[in-house]
This record gives C-alpha cells, sequence and structure tokens, in this order.
C-alpha cells in the first residue's frame, strides 16, 4: 500500500526548489580587446556598463591603432548575469583595461571563483599585464585570444611563449560578439575552477 503524505508534512519540501549556486567570474584584458563585447554577448540582462567617451587627451595616451572605431572605454567595471543551468548563475565581472585603472582590480576580482583574460594577439604586450596579475593572484583562470574578424595574427604556441602562459593555462581561440563561443569559454574556466578545488580537497 502507497503512504500519502499528508497536506502539513512533506508536501512544502517535495515541491521545494534550490536556488541556483551563485559563482562570479571575471573577464580581464588589455585595453580594447572585446571585455565589454563578450559580457554583452552573454548576459541575459541588459549588462551594466561604466563607460565613458575617450576624450583627445585619453586618446593620446590609450593605443588605438588597432581600434580606430572605439569611442567609449570602461573605466570601473562591466557587470552580467547568465544562467548556465538551472543550478548555477554566473555573475561576470569586467575589468577596465587600461593600466591607469589598475587599482580597481583588487576589488572587482575579489572573492571570483576564476577569471577569462581575452587576448589580442595583434597587441600581445598590452595583454602581457592581465596574465601576469592572475598567475601571482594565484586564481584559476583561461586565456582566450578573439579572432578580430575571424583573424589570429599568432598561433597558439607562439602566444603561449610570447605571454609566459603555464602549461597548465588553457589557451583557446574565440569570437566574443558570439554568445555560443563566449559561453564555451566561460565553460572552460568553471573547468579550471573546479579542478583545481577538487585537487585541493581531494574526496
Amino acid at each position: 500500500m502507497v503512504s500519502v503524505p499528508s497536506p502539513t508534512h512533506g508536501a512544502h519540501s517535495a515541491t521545494a526548489v534550490e536556488p541556483p549556486l551563485p559563482v562570479k567570474l571575471v573577464i580581464a584584458g588589455g585595453f580594447g580587446v572585446g571585455k565589454t563585447t563578450a559580457v554583452g554577448a552573454i548576459s541575459e540582462i541588459r549588462p551594466l556598463t561604466t563607460e565613458a567617451l575617450i576624450t583627445e587627451v585619453a586618446a593620446g595616451v590609450d593605443d588605438l591603432t588597432h581600434t580606430p572605431g572605439k569611442t567609449t572605454t570602461t573605466v570601473a567595471m562591466d557587470f552580467g548575469v547568465i544562467m548556465i543551468d538551472p543550478k548555477l548563475k554566473l555573475y561576470l565581472f569586467g575589468t577596465p583595461g587600461q593600466d591607469r585603472f589598475g587599482f580597481m582590480w583588487d576589488d572587482v576580482v575579489e572573492g571570483a571563483l576564476g577569471g577569462l583574460v581575452i587576448v589580442d594577439t595583434r597587441r600581445l604586450d598590452d595583454c602581457y599585464a592581465a596574465v601576469d596579475y592572475f598567475e601571482h593572484k594565484d586564481v584559476p583562470f583561461a586565456v582566450a585570444i578573439n579572432a578580430f574578424d575571424g583573424e589570429v595574427q599568432h598561433d597558439l604556441d607562439e602566444v603561449r611563449w610570447a605571454l609566459d602562459i603555464s602549461e597548465h593555462v588553457p589557451l583557446i581561440v574565440f569570437d566574443a560578439r558570439e554568445t555560443r563561443s563566449v559561453r564555451d569559454a566561460l565553460l572552460v574556466v568553471l573547468d579550471v575552477a573546479l579542478s583545481r578545488a577538487q585537487s585541493a580537497n581531494p574526496a
């Protein structure tokens, strides 16, 4: 005989839905590599951006050679949200790219499970600082080469050598404009963070 729970016993727990686990990820990189674009491509809410117009003075400081059409720049952070599945909700924070805003990185990265460092192969020198930052902070991360116009100037081995990226750090190619491509890159970061957690706390 099958027992039927009374209306006051077990009914609520049977229908209760666990809230998704909130996870913070950081999207970092140099000036104009595609951080704001990536957050905008994947976020399920209208992204919160803190962009300002690039003035003539700033244009003299920031190299616009490869981004001549860029008229704004992130001065604090970008913010977006995406549900990976019913159990996992990602909160995305994009860092400012210019060195003069580097003092804000510690606050943005605080509490992050991992990071995605976006690289523009046309300006590798501008991307080294972000890779170096995550290495020294010991935050799990992956490096994603943004394929501007579908092209990458150097192969993966050359980029890994040029930026001194450790062998255990995943290095991939993606398109910051494409939702699916950004999602796949974020999943790589989650895999890296999970592997780190499992190594630190073996069953």
